[in-house]
Formats: structure tokens, C-alpha cells, sequence
């Protein structure tokens, strides 16, 4: 039987949660006020952009989005120009909006926190496949595009 594994989403998602609970249960210090945390539905609009723009080009190219999986088209084009990782950036990006739509301080935990599990769980074996799969070809692009910005 295969173990069943939390994926990037699920970690995401809780995230959201955890900020939202954390917000209405801790005792926190209002940080940014209306009207200016307003700007963080911008930051959330365009943390989404970075979720679907790749996984538009992953469905494209007919290779999984899924971590776990081995990957069968290595895709350097749209975001992947300039971010190795643009989901999991865009993820953080919608939290950081979040946090900022919110205005409190405790929600600012969670991109930092979603930020560490993807850096120390997830990329370091996503990159491991990938090198694995497609070798020179992979490390070159290590050397010429940044894992996060």
C-alpha cells in the first residue's frame, strides 16, 4: 500500500486557514489599516496569476505538476524564465495578500512558514528529480535561473 503524502496545495491551504483562525484568536497588534490593506487583494490576484499560468504550460506540455511524479517535459518558458519554482511562489504570494488583506500580525507567519516547507521539503526533491530526469540539461538551468526570484 503507498503511503499517502501531503501535497504543496493541501500544506497551502491550511496555511490559508491557520492565518484566518490566527487572526480572530490570537491576540494581535492591527498592522496595516483600511484603506491600505486593501492592496493585499492585489498581491492574492497575482499570486493566482502565478498558479495558473504554469500549470496552464504543464497541462500544455503534457507533464505532471505533481511532486512526487517523475516528470516527463522540462519546461523553461512564461515564469519558468525567471523562477524555478513560480507555483509554490505564487502560493506564497496569495498568503502574503492574505496576510496583508487581514492587517494583523500573526497571519504573517504562515508564507513565511508555507515559504520553509516548500524550500526544506519540496524543492529539494523536486530539483533531485528533475536533475535526475534530465541531467546537464537541468543543472544549466539551475546556474542561470534562481529558485525563488
Amino acid at each position: 500500500m503507498e503511503k499517502k503524502r501531503l501535497l504543496p496545495p493541501t500544506y497551502f491551504l491550511i496555511c490559508i486557514l491557520l492565518a484566518i483562525v490566527m487572526h480572530f484568536t490570537l491576540p494581535f497588534f492591527r498592522l496595516i489599516h483600511p484603506p491600505y490593506n486593501y492592496v493585499g487583494a492585489l498581491f492574492i490576484g497575482v499570486g493566482i496569476w502565478f498558479n495558473f499560468w504554469p500549470d496552464r504550460l504543464f497541462k500544455r506540455k503534457n507533464t505532471t505538476v505533481n511532486p512526487f511524479e517523475k516528470p516527463t517535459f522540462f519546461i523553461q518558458e512564461g515564469p519558468f524564465c525567471f523562477t524555478r519554482h513560480p507555483m509554490y511562489l505564487g502560493m506564497v504570494i496569495v498568503l502574503i495578500g492574505e496576510a496583508v488583506l487581514l492587517g494583523s500580525i500573526s497571519p504573517f507567519i504562515c508564507p513565511l512558514g508555507f515559504f520553509i516547507a516548500m524550500h526544506l521539503i519540496f524543492i529539494p526533491k523536486e530539483e533531485e528529480a528533475l536533475e535526475k530526469a534530465f541531467g546537464q540539461h537541468f543543472i544549466s538551468y539551475k546556474k542561470r535561473v534562481r529558485r525563488w526570484l
